[in-house]
């Protein structure tokens, strides 16, 4: 497990804007249950995360014209029980950190996991995003 002040930090810039966190499996479950949509960061010390990940996350919700209902975050490494809970949720996608999900009703409609962000600007992270959030949302 990660230390707490090096993901504290990490964890802050996602819920200081307005991201619920995902501590437990039962409040993975909860969160998934409630209608409309819900995007889900599963979050990571790694380097991409930080330099396009989260950025590009926080760039969508700001820009786009059509935003999810619901924000949520995890943290690989970190907040152990409900990542792999989230994971199961995630399936046939293998495990991935970082990762960001988009689900519609409980179901999982969009899926970026950590190749498809791993040297891709967070600009482009937000355009893939924004895509999918006046798809479904």
């Amino acid at each position: 497990m990660y230390p707490a002040q090096i993901v504290l930090p990490m964890k802050e810039e996602l819920t200081e804007n307005g991201f619920s966190e995902l501590l437990t499996p039962d409040q993975v479950d909860e969160q998934l249950k409630q209608e409309g949509t819900t995007l889900v960061m599963v979050n990571s010390v790694c380097g991409c995360s930080a330099g396009s990940a989260r950025p590009g996350v926080l760039m969508a919700v700001a820009n786009g014209e059509k935003t999810p209902t619901h924000l949520a975050t995890t943290f690989a490494g970190f907040d152990i029980d409900a990542v792999n809970k989230m994971r199961e949720h995630l399936l046939p996608y293998p495990p991935s950190s970082p990762a960001i999900a988009l689900f519609k009703d409980g179901q999982l409609v969009h899926m970026i996991e950590r190749h498809q962000i791993e040297g891709r600007s967070a600009q482009m992270i937000a355009h893939n995003l924004i895509a999918a959030f006046n798809a479904y949302c």
